[in-house]
């Protein structure tokens, strides 16, 4: 089975990008030889064996290729790609010449983090299969050595006839988020009966993007202040809303539409129906990428702090957007990237294209002029702090919001599992004083206002937010 037609060369390749085989040269060698000995020695049955052989390396040598072939690598459509999802791709070699191609020999790399399962051309009716392991892959952008090797990453061996192309199909599952290359991937060619063979033709990798998985996550309770009317949270300030605040007499202003003629007609004045206006907020996710910690198994395996902290940020934002509120993103570090407040299903999309390029990035220098410029924060904004507080300037930055009155709320992404090693001396001592360092580090930014939970998906905020939604109808002083 073939793939799409490929159109034929317009103008030949160099003859640099052919090669001859060491078949040929043993062919036009013995050829060679027993044609000299024959006429040397006057010898008949030489040169009648030598026939053979000069006449099959003439014909296979009657039409050469003029092209070499073509290459790419076309990701499968299967729509949004999420952690745990099947994953297609397909490698294809194109045939642009007039000769039919012999061999060809195509291999492409793989992202370890897209495991190849099934791999095989259109027209065979095997397939290949990774076989089992144990290991799990480590943090950061590729997967420790010891992990199960892709199928994809060994050569495979078909023909491709002329004007035609064949297609290697890979299928597998995405393990973690991010944009994960398929390729490079080449291939090279063998014609003219094996006495021609192409140079590697290489193609550029093709990334793959891959969404974080979307942990359950529900928050219940209100949001600490809001700055415009509308939205889904329900102030205690009267309005125009849907959260029915009681009945009071009709006075100048209100509206026909909300007297409410049970009450009146039994009170014999008009009565009306008090409500709560509606208001939106927004929320601001901060992400610390000042450090990482942790070893990544992928989507079934462990977090790394990057992965709880990405997932988290997609949940949260998930949940925010969709009750109308407006959800920004920030990352405290040398990049200081962000992502401007908006709302809607545009800006989940959004959010999700921008989580794939955040990278942990160590810097030397205080981040936090650089991350929070002049009117960057709106002063009623919920400020959602993911951390794994290992940085001193962290726990400082959250002080600094704090004091200057902004509603902040930090989430420990920490690993729960994370343990010291255990191949070296003191080890274990040193660990269990970082540990009690951090634990007065939290207890700290607890008594400057600062409250500081462990994510745990559904309800991790609950308690917290009720707390900070407590503190914000109290006066408050604080500078900017």
């Amino acid at each position: 089975m073939t793939g799409p037609t490929v159109p034929r060369a317009t103008e030949p390749e160099a003859a640099a990008g052919w090669a001859p085989t060491p078949a040929l040269g043993r062919a036009v060698l013995l050829a060679g030889l027993l044609l000299v000995a024959g006429v040397l020695l006057g010898r008949v049955d030489l040169i009648v064996l030598a026939a053979p052989f000069a006449l099959g390396t003439a014909y296979a040598l009657r039409r050469r290729p003029t092209a070499l072939p073509r290459v790419w690598i076309t990701p499968g459509d299967d729509g949004p790609l999420v952690e745990g999802g099947e994953v297609t791709a397909a490698v294809s070699v194109g045939n642009p010449d007039t000769v039919d191609y012999d061999l060809v020999v195509l291999r492409s790399r793989v992202s370890p983090w897209l495991r190849v399962d099934r791999a095989g051309f259109a027209h065979d009716e095997s397939v290949d299969e990774v076989p089992p392991t144990t290991t799990r892959p480590t943090g950061g952008e590729t997967p420790a050595s010891g992990t199960a090797r892709s199928i994809a990453d060994r050569p495979f061996v078909t023909s491709v006839p002329t004007g035609a192309a064949v297609d290697l199909e890979l299928s597998g599952r995405a393990l973690r988020w991010g944009r994960h290359p398929v390729g490079p991937a080449g291939a090279r060619v063998a014609t003219a009966g094996g006495l021609l063979v192409s140079r590697a033709v290489i193609t550029e990798p093709v990334r793959v993007r891959v969404y974080p998985r979307t942990e359950p996550f529900e928050a219940v309770e209100a949001m600490p202040r809001a700055a415009g009317l509308v939205g889904a949270h329900h102030s205690r300030r009267p309005g125009e809303g849907g959260e029915l605040a009681g009945v009071r007499i009709f006075g100048p202003g209100d509206r026909l539409r909300r007297i409410d003629w049970r009450v009146s007609l039994r009170a014999r004045q008009l009565h009306v129906a008090a409500t709560l206006s509606d208001r939106d907020a927004e929320v601001v996710v901060l992400l610390d990428v000042l450090a990482e910690a942790g070893r990544s198994g992928g989507v079934s395996g462990a977090a790394s702090v990057l992965d709880t902290t990405v997932r988290a940020t997609a949940a949260i934002a998930e949940h925010y957007l969709h009750r109308g509120d407006r959800v920004s993103l920030l990352e405290y570090g040398p990049a200081a990237r962000r992502l401007r407040p908006a709302a809607g299903r545009r800006q989940y999309l959004t959010v999700l294209e921008w989580l794939l390029d955040v990278r942990v990035q160590s810097s030397s220098h205080e981040p936090y002029d650089q991350v929070f410029g002049p009117q960057l924060l709106s002063s009623d904004a919920l400020v959602v702090v993911l951390t794994p507080l290992l940085d001193e300037r962290s726990a400082q930055m959250l002080a600094r919001l704090t004091r200057a009155g902004r509603f902040v709320v930090a989430v420990d992404t920490l690993p729960t599992e994370l343990a010291p090693p255990k191949d070296q001396a003191w080890a274990e001592v040193a660990y269990r004083l970082w540990r009690l360092d951090r634990e007065v580090m939290i207890g700290q930014l607890r008594e400057h206002g600062v409250p500081v939970v462990r994510w745990a998906g559904a309800g991790s905020l609950d308690q917290v937010l009720r707390d900070v939604a407590r503190l914000a109808t109290a006066p408050r002083v604080g500078g900017r």
